[in-house]
């Protein structure tokens, strides 16, 4: 499965795409950021960040997309700058039918490292770590990313596999019961 996390913000967008399967090693495809300058208006800043992950899913034919989950911080403007550019990834993963999975922080440091409040150092140092890479990926934004896809690899990749035997023992349940007995 291939996943492309992205770490949603106006001025810098975090990007990665990491390759697995189950019980093999994760690899990661591509990471960067998608920048925009804060001296244009929102609107062309969101434009450019609609282009720029079009992008992404277009080279890297993503399996699902998952996006940072918003959550509530004490600067109004950058919630919304955060927001606007989640909407983005949300819509442009729609746009082509892909799955869209929202990960919270803490879930995401939670996964990485162990702990739900590890600092970016942390999480940054394990997504160097797992996916085995010999330099760590920067900025931030970037890093932040990885750690989303490999959450979705590890965490929404067995919500898949349980919703699939679920829907498989749902449809067996059925079968019996709508045989007709002699």
């Amino acid at each position: 499965m291939r996943v492309l996390g992205i770490d949603p913000g106006l001025t810098r967008c975090g990007m990665g795409v990491v390759d697995g399967s189950l019980g093999r090693p994760l690899s990661m495809v591509d990471v960067g950021v998608i920048r925009t300058s804060s001296d244009l208006p929102v609107w062309e800043r969101l434009v450019s960040i609609e282009k720029g992950i079009d992008a992404w899913i277009e080279e890297h034919r993503p399996d699902a997309v998952a996006i940072e989950r918003i959550f509530a911080r004490s600067n109004v403007s950058t919630i919304m700058g955060t927001a606007q550019a989640s909407g983005l990834a949300m819509v442009c993963a729609a746009r082509r039918g892909l799955p869209v999975a929202l990960h919270t922080p803490s879930e995401v440091k939670a996964a990485v490292s162990g702990n739900g409040r590890a600092d970016k150092a942390q999480v940054t140092a394990m997504v160097t770590r797992i996916l085995r890479l010999p330099t760590p990926p920067k900025p931030a934004d970037a890093a932040d990313a990885l750690a989303l896809a490999i959450t979705h690899q590890w965490r929404g990749g067995a919500q898949n596999r349980i919703e699939a035997a679920v829907a498989a023992a749902g449809k067996r349940s059925t079968d019996v019961l709508n045989r007709r007995v002699p």
